[in-house]
């Protein structure tokens, strides 16, 4: 039935099998397995590990964490280069708007520095710092 593939099967369209039958070329069933995984290779290998690095150059870096804990990684030929434990990755990409900080456990909020306890900030925003976009986008050549 189209649409329903087992282990190992995939769905073609009426157009491409109609191209095979009608060029003659007859394909081993077991290529495209090798092809998902010189795809995988390559994306991994060579253009994960650039898209990475560049990241990694871009990033704005205070401690070193953020830029530490980027990696990259390829499953069925997607790429995804990121951070998975650093909880403010999206907040230097695309920066923040305006919000205001209240003490969770605390009735007032207190820093180094600061005159005095405070029951609220009212925080200005942080512009965007991007480094994956950029290291995405860079043009690269074989």
């Amino acid at each position: 039935m189209p649409g329903e593939t087992g282990p190992g099967q995939y769905d073609t369209t009426f157009g491409e099998e109609a191209a095979m039958a009608r060029s003659g070329v007859r394909i081993d069933p077991s290529a495209r397995e090798h092809v998902d995984a010189a795809i995988n290779d390559w994306l991994g290998d060579v253009i994960g590990a650039a898209i990475l690095g560049d990241a990694r150059d871009y990033v704005h870096k205070r401690t070193g964490r953020l830029h530490d804990s980027l990696r990259a990684e390829c499953h069925d030929k997607v790429l995804r280069v990121g951070s998975l434990d650093c909880n403010y990755a999206t907040d230097v990409e695309l920066g923040t708007a305006p919000h205001v900080i209240l003490p969770r456990n605390k009735k007032a909020l207190y820093w180094p520095g600061a005159d005095h306890p405070v029951a609220r900030v009212n925080h200005p925003g942080t512009p965007p710092m991007p480094y994956l976009r950029p290291a995405l986008f860079q043009r690269r050549t074989a």
